[in-house]
């Protein structure tokens, strides 16, 4: 049985979104949710429907030394808010430590110009390794 997955690299601002290919094998950036314009859960509910999944990986971030950070309660809290809104969520948790920096990185060795442009891609990017982790653990 084939599953599709989101992913959410889930920022005070931004939200970035990945998602997998159908047989779970491939993690592809899809967008960055700006909090400000967007209200998120309903957003994300949407791409539930869109991609017609209910299974979402979402990064949880920790300091170097492996404790969680506040920004972990953050993650939580909103996960609690999209488990109360859109019904029959399954959610697998997975540490995220470095993907925003090697999102970064790849995204250095890339033409984008400035941090503007970055910022409007990295989240996304970042959801995606998030997701790839997962899925080759899945393997």
């Amino acid at each position: 049985m084939y599953k599709r997955y989101l992913s959410l690299d889930v920022g005070d601002v931004r939200i970035g979104v990945a998602k997998s290919d159908l047989m779970g094998m491939v993690a592809t950036p899809l967008e960055v949710i700006d909090r400000r314009k967007t209200k998120a859960v309903k957003r994300i509910a949407e791409l539930c429907r869109q991609e017609n999944t209910k299974s979402i990986v979402i990064g949880i971030p920790k300091s170097l030394d492996g404790t969680e950070k506040r920004q972990a309660e953050k993650v939580r809290e909103f996960m609690e808010k999209l488990n109360k809104s859109i019904e029959g969520l399954e959610f697998f948790e997975i540490d995220e430590r470095l993907s925003t920096v090697s999102a970064d990185k790849m995204l250095n060795e890339t033409n984008l110009r400035g941090a503007k442009e970055k910022r409007k891609v990295v989240d996304k990017v970042a959801a995606a390794i998030i997701l790839q982790t997962f899925l080759d653990m899945k393997k």
